[in-house]
């Protein structure tokens, strides 16, 4: 690739998209669209670039990098539309970011390091918390990790995986005896809990729980697949199926 075909090749994307967004030529449907309806598909995109990496499909990894570039043109889209941004002004900002944010490459070497320059934007803003830019849209297992992250940062927490596991106890504890009102809470805490201890095992929670996810939807299709009537069967049967299908499944990472 010439270094003139990847500034061309967004060019006509942008292009592309300020025609399907021309409210009299353009796509109906593009042009309804607002920041808050298609912010939902933005994060299926992502998570589509995700899946491509997880199953080592480059094809489908330039595919899905495609969608979510997409993206990035449509909200600039939207917001060069309403006179507040357009999409120069997104790339120069994150190309000004990473310059400021890696002074060790692009400056004099005497700079402070990664997280001193972002604690300094932080403190810039009208939010200083070391919590501040968590975004409220990210996974809640994804947004858990990165909260509890930032708050270690300024020494809040355990010293160990042991002061995390010990936490999971007692979250256990405080749902078997909490009123019905405040279950949902505490299971949210247990949740929480259980994040932090990943963390601590230096374990990514939201990757382990897919791959749990998709552990137990190869072993379901399994139990279907060896009873035509399992619905119709007791659960202790059905328990029975679960154990074969554990049983003949492929050598997994490990067993639930």
């Amino acid at each position: 690739m010439d270094e003139q075909s990847g500034p061309l090749a967004l060019q006509k994307l942008a292009a592309i998209m300020a025609r399907l967004r021309d409210p009299e030529h353009g796509c109906e449907w593009d042009v309804q669209q607002t920041f808050a309806t298609i912010a939902p598909y933005t994060i299926e995109e992502a998570y589509e670039v995700a899946d491509a990496i997880e199953r080592d499909d480059l094809e489908a990894l330039k595919d899905e990098l495609g969608d979510l570039a997409l993206q990035v043109v449509f909200h600039a889209r939207m917001a060069e539309e309403l006179g507040a941004f357009d999409l120069a002004d997104v790339l120069t900002a994150i190309s000004d970011k990473m310059e400021r944010r890696h002074p060790h490459v692009f400056g004099d070497g005497a700079s402070p390091g990664w997280e001193a320059v972002k604690a300094a934007e932080r403190a810039a803003k009208d939010d200083s918390s070391a919590l501040a830019g968590v975004a409220r849209a990210l996974p809640a297992l994804l947004r858990a990790e990165k909260l509890q992250k930032r708050a270690a940062r300024t020494g809040f927490d355990w010293p160990d995986a042991s002061g995390a596991r010990a936490k999971i106890l007692e979250e256990l504890d405080e749902i078997a005896s909490a009123p019905p009102e405040s279950v949902e809470e505490e299971v949210g805490d247990l949740l929480f809990a259980v994040v932090n201890f990943a963390r601590h095992l230096k374990i990514d929670p939201e990757a382990a729980l897919r791959r749990a996810n998709e552990k137990f939807e190869r072993r379901f299709r399994l139990m279907e697949a060896m009873d035509q009537s399992f619905v119709e069967r007791s659960l202790e049967e059905k328990e029975e199926l679960w154990l074969r299908a554990k049983s003949s499944a492929r050598p997994e990472r490990s067993e639930a």
